[in-house]
């Protein structure tokens, strides 16, 4: 049977106003090896829905898709829940590092910083990077500089840590200790993919990276084209195994098959994920919204955490397999 196919627009913008849409996610994987209790799950779905919302009133007010993408995805960074910014997870030296990007589709501009350590809103860095400059990436104590240059709040690395995170990195370090193998864990970036009154999209992640990560080692999340990308036929955000993200471009794989071989958004994330990436030895998940606010999600882990606004007001959050409407 030929694959399923829409006809996506290739204007930057509509003359009529678009419903406007937006997603969120808290990443994927298995947060918890218990049952979560219902609090915990109470306190992931509240954080979500409270994200995608402020989203979506940003764009009800006209406010664009970029702007819809940084006012979610700070939410989440501000949280303890996700591992993003604050309540990051530590690195094998025990600190904290932070990525982020952001895709603009209607301009086809993008920004992103990697392993910084100071600046409250990873996020917020990676849109001024991509509005304030002529460049895509800063990374580090550039980053940083950069950052300060722009008014962005910067905040000492005490900040970013919980004792959640810090008992995780203990437990691990005492492990290798006995000799003992360690799983690498992948937990919970965050995202949001945005389609505004205009009808442009915009696509954002964050994420603290892996934990017990080594060597100054950066993930997919700030990558354009791995763990985040827009243009004018969708926006992707991804969370996941990084490394495998990287290798199969996984953001904008999905994006070329909607636009080259007309396939829905549900069936290019579907295929990208769990034909591609999951065959090749990596999980992870994505988030994707299209130009006429059709959805695409899914994902190859145990679980996966989301919210979302649709064009017709329609709220969801899930959370851990549960879904509540």
């Amino acid at each position: 049977m030929p694959p399923e196919t829409t006809h996506y627009k290739s204007e930057m913008t509509n003359s009529t106003p678009t419903k406007p849409a937006i997603i969120v996610h808290g990443g994927c994987g298995s947060v918890y090896p218990e049952p979560m209790s219902p609090e915990r799950r109470a306190a992931y779905e509240t954080k979500l829905m409270e994200a995608a919302q402020a989203g979506y009133e940003a764009l009800q007010a006209g406010k664009s898709s970029v702007e819809a993408v940084e006012v979610s995805v700070k939410i989440l960074e501000d949280s303890p829940l996700f591992n993003a910014a604050h309540g990051a997870v530590f690195s094998n030296e025990e600190i904290i590092e932070l990525d982020a990007s952001i895709m603009d589709g209607a301009a086809f501009l993008a920004g992103a910083v990697a392993g910084v350590r100071t600046i409250r809103n990873p996020i917020s860095a990676a849109r001024k990077v991509m509005e304030a400059s002529n460049h895509v990436m800063m990374v580090g104590t550039g980053a940083e500089a950069f950052a300060q240059t722009v008014g962005l709040e910067v905040v000492p690395p005490s900040y970013f840590e919980i004792a959640e995170r810090r008992d995780q990195i203990r437990q691990i370090k005492e492990a290798e200790a006995q000799g003992q193998t360690t799983k690498e864990t992948k937990l919970g970036t965050v995202g949001a993919v945005a389609l505004d009154l205009n009808g442009n999209l915009a696509a954002g992640t964050s994420t603290g990276g892996m934990l017990n990560k080594r060597f100054g080692r950066v993930g997919d999340s700030p990558i354009i084209g791995a763990g985040t990308f827009a243009n004018h036929v969708c926006a992707v955000s991804g969370t996941g195994h990084g490394e495998f993200f990287m290798r199969h471009t996984v953001a904008h794989d999905i994006a070329a098959l909607m636009e080259y071989k007309g396939v829905s958004v549900e069936q290019a994330a579907q295929k990208v994920i769990h034909e591609k990436v999951l065959k090749a030895g990596g999980e992870g998940g994505v988030i994707v919204l299209d130009a006429q606010g059709n959805r695409g999600i899914t994902h190859s882990t145990q679980g996966m955490f989301w919210a979302s606004v649709s064009s017709d007001g329609t709220q969801q959050v899930h959370v851990d397999n549960i879904i509540i409407e």
